[in-house]
């Protein structure tokens, strides 16, 4: 290179004056200014934006605490266009056919004009925390329903399997304007509590032939239970399913009766066929325009709203404690103190909570 020539620089991003090309290095503030304010986000989402809705339930469940004042105040906008839905919940062991039950349950409601949101809580490794996410994938058809709302959240550290935050997305639904939630738990036999104090109708899905008759009479989920499915009632075993219904039944007569003296029905259903659906939407209704004529599905939503409350208080107390700077560093020090047999599990508890108190 002589001496006269200059090095060529390196090409910059910088906007192109006289091509009117802009720089291609995103503008972060730029970005920043365009994220909706809650009141926007709730705004669309009144109107019925599902892309708002799925924003503002991303924002509800981070667990980042910049987040949580900005999502509350979605919630709180949006809270006086909510509880105006049914929530389902559907609960079953691994493979008793819940992602397809759903799927052809819900096809069947958006042909009647509902507006169906599937909040279905997804398995998490417990080891990467990573959720399969896999319900999109499992409905095929009901994700393409322009009626339909298919939300997977992962179930974290959740007792049973429930997302931390599925009340908030239960409220932003309704919102949005869905008529039905249906709330899918992994079903791993713990987190169906938690589900039955979100919903008006809680569904239980079973097998013919799967061994597990006279252990469902033992478990307390049969309690719960508005109705009973023997879902799978096609070809070879439709006969066990109706021995199966017929047992079910039985066993439902040993239990006390429910608060609002409804006594559940058993009834079987094919998914893969389409049988027995119609029936089960029929009894569904017939449930909830019973409740709300005797004032049960009112008094029913005031107790799970009491029960919530306690709920929250709890886990923002736990929240609290957990992201205290000097219960992080105690913690610790407690923790190696435990290993080395130097304190007690009891004693190490108090100095942190009396710690946390000053």
């Amino acid at each position: 290179m002589s001496a006269k020539q200059k090095p060529i620089p390196e090409k910059q991003n910088t906007p192109d004056k006289s091509s009117g090309r802009k720089s291609v290095t995103p503008n972060v503030q730029k970005i920043k200014r365009e994220q909706p304010s809650p009141e926007e986000l709730a705004e669309k989402i009144i109107s019925g934006d599902v892309v708002a809705l799925s924003r503002a339930i991303t924002l509800v469940e981070s667990t980042q605490p910049r987040h949580a004042e900005n999502a509350q105040s979605v919630i709180e906008k949006c809270l006086p266009h909510a509880n105006r839905s049914v929530r389902i919940g559907i609960t079953g062991v691994p493979g008793v056919g819940k992602s397809t039950f759903i799927e052809t349950f819900g096809k069947h409601l958006t042909a009647l004009g509902k507006k169906v949101a599937v909040l279905a809580v997804d398995p998490s490794s417990s080891v990467s925390r990573g959720s399969i996410l896999g319900d999109k994938t499992r409905m095929e058809e009901l994700v393409k329903d322009e009626n339909a709302f298919i939300r997977p959240s992962p179930s974290g550290n959740s007792p049973g399997g429930v997302a931390r935050k599925t009340r908030e997305t239960i409220l932003l639904c309704e919102a949005c304007g869905f008529d039905i939630i249906i709330m899918e738990t992994v079903g791993v036999g713990q987190g169906e509590i938690a589900v039955h104090g979100m919903v008006d109708f809680f569904l239980l899905l079973k097998l013919a032939g799967a061994g597990d008759e006279l252990q469902g009479i033992k478990r307390g989920i049969m309690e719960m239970a508005d109705a009973i499915v023997i879902n799978k009632a096609d070809g070879d075993n439709e006969k066990a399913a109706r021995k199966a219904r017929a047992e079910f039944a039985r066993a439902l007569h040993l239990y006390p009766p429910k608060e609002n003296n409804w006594t559940p029905r058993v009834l079987t259903a094919s998914a893969t066929e389409n049988k027995g659906i119609t029936e089960i939407r029929e009894l569904i209704e017939k449930y909830v325009a019973r409740n709300q004529e005797s004032g049960y599905f009112s008094y029913k939503r005031s107790e799970q709203n009491k029960y919530w409350l306690l709920q929250t208080i709890e886990d923002r107390l736990k929240t609290s404690f957990y992201q205290d700077e000097r219960i992080k560093k105690q913690l610790g020090r407690e923790l190696s103190a435990l290993e080395n047999n130097e304190t007690t599990p009891f004693a190490a508890a108090r100095k942190l909570l009396e710690l946390w108190h000053r």
